[in-house]
Formats: structure tokens, sequence, C-alpha cells
């Protein structure tokens, strides 16, 4: 009967533990959540509170990176992101978000690094345009104007359907005095948006240029 008693006593313990952990991850503080819905100070709270408690905890990491790049907080997004490199040298989207606070924070050629390592690492990533972007970008304030070109190119390859990259590229191939394609992209950003004030100044000054040649 005691042996009975003990089975019983042992299902019912563990029907109780599997009953209440969907209550649990219920209850459960999401950072990414906080995130998604513009709460980053709840957000960044999380982050801290679970990196305290779990310091090897990646997506910790993650999101903390993210909502201090939100937030404009470019030198702590950097920092957190080289301590997760430290727990994970090639966790891609740490090495982006450090690609991103080095953008902001003006460190062109850090930022390159990083960006250049996630293109190689996740050449299909889920941010493989934005890193791109910002390659293009950064050339551009290296006067690189056929690297920006190139990088410009692969991003709306991968997102064509943004009319500021479209303006952006059709910007790196007028600095480097390619006419013709130059104005390609910015009639595709003005496809894209026909009232997009950045491409039309610029569409306006290479047909001055076509034009004069």
């Amino acid at each position: 009967m005691k042996k009975v008693f003990s089975k019983i006593l042992i299902i019912a313990i563990v029907l109780i533990s599997i009953a209440s952990a969907p209550v649990f991850t219920q209850n459960r503080a999401d950072a990414l959540l906080e995130y998604k819905k513009g709460n980053y100070d709840k957000a960044i709270e999380i982050c801290l509170e679970e990196i305290e408690q779990m310091p090897r905890n990646i997506d910790s990491y993650v999101v903390l990176g993210w909502t201090y790049i939100k937030t404009g907080e470019y030198q702590k997004a950097l920092d957190s992101a080289l301590d997760a490199l430290k727990v994970s040298k090639h966790e891609i989207r740490i090495i982006e978000i450090a690609g991103e606070a080095n953008y902001y924070l003006g460190k062109n050629l850090d930022a390159l690094d990083y960006f250049e390592q996630y293109a190689v690492l996740a050449p299909t990533g889920d941010r493989i345009e934005l890193a791109y972007f910002f390659m293009g970008e950064i050339f551009i304030r290296l006067g690189e104007y056929n690297h920006a070109d190139i990088a410009f190119t692969t991003a709306v390859y991968h997102f064509p359907n943004s009319a500021r990259w479209w303006s952006r590229l059709g910007y790196a191939r007028e600095m480097a005095e390619d006419w013709t394609y130059s104005l390609e992209a910015y009639e595709k950003a003005l496809q894209l948006n026909s009232s997009y004030n950045e491409a039309v100044r610029g569409r306006e000054r290479v047909k001055k240029e076509i034009g004069a040649g």
C-alpha cells in the first residue's frame, strides 16, 4: 500500500510540475516582446537582469544591443557587443550590432570590418541587406564610390523596395560620374516614391550632366 501511495505521490508531483511550467513561461518577462512593443527601458532592464543571472546568455545580449541601437546609446551597444563576443566570437547577430554601433560612433573602418565579417559568416542572414547598406554608406564617407555602388547594389538586390536605398545607389554612381546608371537608380527610387526629394534632386542634377555632355 505504501509503495502504491508513493507512486501516486510521485505522479502527482510530476503532473503539477508539468502543469505549472507553462504558467511560469507565460509570466516570465520577455525582453524581445518589450523591444518589439517599443518599451525600450523595460527591455534593457530585463536584459541586464538576465545577463546578471546568466552571463553567457547570448540572446539577452542580442536584444540588449538592438535596444541600445534603437535608443541611440551607441557606446553602450558597442560595449555590450564586445562583452558578448567574449562569450561567442562568431555570433552573427552580435557582429552586426557591433558594426552598427561603430558606424553610428563614426568608427568607419571598425564598422566596415564587422559588416564584412557578417557578410562572410551569414551571406543570407536576416540582416544581410542592412549590412550592405551600411557598407555603402561607409564607402561614401570614405570617398570610395565604386565600392559604395557595389555595396548598395547588393543591398537593393536583397531588399528592392526602399526608395531611400535606391537613391543612395544613385548618389554613389553620381559621385563616380556614372551618369547613365545613376539616373537609372534615381528613377527606380522615384518609381517607389515619386515625392522622395533626395531622388528628385539627384535626378535633376544627373540630367543636367547628361545634357551638358
